[in-house]
């Protein structure tokens, strides 16, 4: 009777050890690119997260969508929905990290139309990541009472994707901006500290889902 049970608490384990390294990587992306980009192309930070596609950390940038993406891809959840959405939260991350964002100078038609697969692959992610948070991960055993511990989580989900809405939202307000208002805004880089909240929020997120913090005690 033992082997069974040990290998179900391994496999456990094993799936609160994928839920935190999604975590991780997506905590961690922001101020690794910020601080490496710093160390290899001088100081400053880029526009966006998604610039980092052409400086010396695009490596970093696509290896980690791509990460993020192959986790999502293994993510399985009580329904059927659930696959669907890590499949979908997959195929969003690559998309993302293989079609770059709009370069900046004169872009050709054809940077132009891969810029625009960018950000709609983009907010479809970030959406897809919300739904995971404040959906999935809310659930609660209809036939259990759930724990403090549960209900402290809950709240951490719905926190983490309402404020990956509301940076979502405050993109797409900053895009929507006249010209001359959207290029004074740029020069403090919101579009860049909006994704980097958005993409923490996410980590934390997952964080919390693997049982990194807010554990419930045995």
């Amino acid at each position: 009777m033992n082997a069974p049970s040990g290998a179900c608490n391994s496999l456990v384990l094993s799936y609160l050890g994928l839920r935190k390294a999604v975590g991780y990587l997506g905590t961690a992306l922001p101020f690794v690119l910020a601080f490496g980009g710093m160390l290899l192309d001088g100081p400053g930070i880029q526009g966006s997260i998604s610039s980092y596609y052409y400086t010396g950390m695009r490596n970093v940038f696509v290896g980690t969508l791509c990460a993020i993406g192959v986790f999502m891809l293994s993510y399985r959840g009580y329904e059927r929905k659930d696959d669907i959405a890590g499949d979908l939260a997959c195929v969003f991350a690559v998309v993302v990290a293989l079609f770059p964002t709009t370069p900046h100078g004169t872009p050709s038609a054809m940077d132009k139309l891969i810029g625009t697969i960018h950000l709609a692959s983009a907010a479809a992610f970030f959406l897809t990541l919300s739904y995971f948070s404040l959906i999935l991960f809310t659930k609660t055993d209809p036939n259990k009472q759930p724990t403090l511990r549960k209900i402290q989580r809950n709240k951490v989900y719905k926190a983490c994707g309402y404020t990956m809405l509301a940076a979502l939202a405050l993109m797409v307000f900053r895009a929507l901006l006249p010209t001359n208002i959207a290029a004074y805004l740029d020069k403090i880089d919101p579009v860049f500290w909006l994704e980097s909240v958005a993409v923490i929020a996410f980590g934390v997120s997952w964080l919390t889902k693997g049982e990194a913090m807010l554990k419930d005690e045995t």
